[in-house]
């Protein structure tokens, strides 16, 4: 491995990653991404309309995917982290649309408002995890440059 040709800019992806990972606004951020994924899986139940089962399963599915995206145990490398919360932006919106686009007659009131309102809240905890995991493009350590590329560049 130490002889592979790209091994100082795959350290310093690695390095990136771990930074961006170790902040406690990342760790929040995914700390608390994780518990809105949990209450999607859990919502048909707390909010009472585990009997509308089309719904019911779209939101336990889509709340253990976007809870899985969220708690960063798969994407530790850069360019996946930022991947992996720009699927849960998309999670977090379709939540908003399920219940009219879900077949069956499940666009109730409680419904709309359960899933409007964690769907706003997934989809906003996923851009700030998209925001913390983006590349710093002002130091260049992205293509491999060292920090001060560019810095006397008129």
């Amino acid at each position: 491995m130490e002889t592979h040709p790209d091994i100082i800019d795959m350290r310093s992806r690695h390095e990136l990653a771990e930074r961006a990972t170790t902040t406690p606004r990342a760790q929040a951020v995914e700390a608390m991404a994780f518990l809105t994924g949990l209450y999607l899986a859990a919502s048909p139940w707390i909010a009472g309309f585990n009997s509308l089962t089309t719904l019911a399963v779209n939101n336990l599915i889509v709340g253990i995917a976007y809870a899985l995206l969220m708690s960063g145990g798969f994407g530790r490398a850069y360019e996946r982290t930022h991947s992996m919360a720009w699927a849960a932006c998309a999670l977090g919106v379709w939540t908003i649309v399920a219940p009219w686009v879900v077949a069956g007659d499940v666009s109730t009131t409680r419904t709309i408002v359960n899933n409007i309102i964690v769907g706003v809240i997934a989809a906003l905890l996923a851009l700030a995890a998209s925001a913390t995991a983006r590349p710093n493009r002002s130091s260049g350590l992205e293509r491999g440059m060292p920090s001060s590329y560019g810095a006397d560049r008129s």
